[in-house]
């Protein structure tokens, strides 16, 4: 059971959905079905209805307000509406190693060789309230300089700083000779078409696409679920 967080953009729930299909594909003995924290259906509750087991994977890119808090308790409420239920609930995707692979295959596609020593990229991500994931995608970020590139900065789409932007326009002013963004994003959306905008405005050269239905993903979505099945079993009631 994949759980996304779920947007009003169309284009996110298809993303999710193609990045799905590549597991199935990988792994054709493996039901999997698809569940969403807010804005699109089903939620958790209904796509948990009539099931007695289910391991939980949040397509979720760090650990935070969603995989602490909103997915528990959802997870919660369906349990107590089903006392056969059984779940065990895996980790989030990143950070994972993988997950570095799978952003320099964003910018490959973009024109930008992988660890160009002339590049400066900024990691930007969501952003969070909780300073806890805002503090691992920056130690994502200097774990990826070492990867070659000029230098590698984290920035944040909402509720922490730096913004794209500015991150963007700081690394001009230092005098980068190129400046790039990967977005530490899933889907498409109201974020992912913001950071672009404002990079662009800001002096970057190249936005990279989201992660999306990456490989890497699927690799790391079924590393996840194979942990899964060494957490403890959770029961209702």
């Amino acid at each position: 059971m994949a759980v996304a967080h779920g947007s009003r953009d169309p284009r996110a729930a298809a993303t999710v959905a193609a990045l799905l299909d590549r597991v199935r594909v990988a792994r054709p003995d493996l039901p999997v079905r698809v569940a969403y924290l807010d804005h699109c259906a089903p939620t958790l509750g209904q796509a948990l209805d009539g099931l007695d087991a289910a391991v939980v994977l949040p397509l979720l890119l760090t650990e935070a307000y969603h995989s602490r808090v909103d997915l528990p308790a959802a997870l919660n409420e369906a349990r107590a509406r089903e006392p056969r239920l059984s779940v065990r609930y895996g980790a989030t995707l990143g950070p994972h190693p993988l997950l570095l692979s799978a952003l320099e295959r964003r910018l490959a596609e973009a024109g930008v060789a992988p660890g160009d020593q002339d590049t400066a990229v900024v990691l930007v991500s969501a952003g969070s309230s909780d300073a806890r994931a805002n503090a691992v995608v920056a130690d994502t970020a200097r774990s990826w300089r070492r990867s070659g590139w000029w230098t590698v900065s984290a920035a944040y789409a909402s509720a922490a700083g730096p913004a794209p932007g500015e991150a963007v326009a700081a690394l001009v002013r230092a005098g980068a000779p190129r400046v790039v963004v990967a977005p530490y994003l899933l889907a498409p959306g109201f974020f992912a078409d913001k950071v672009r905008r404002d990079a662009l405005e800001a002096g970057a050269e190249v936005v990279a696409d989201v992660l999306g239905p990456a490989p890497e993903l699927v690799e790391v979505l079924l590393e996840r679920y194979v942990a899964a099945q060494h957490q403890p079993v959770t029961l209702a009631g």
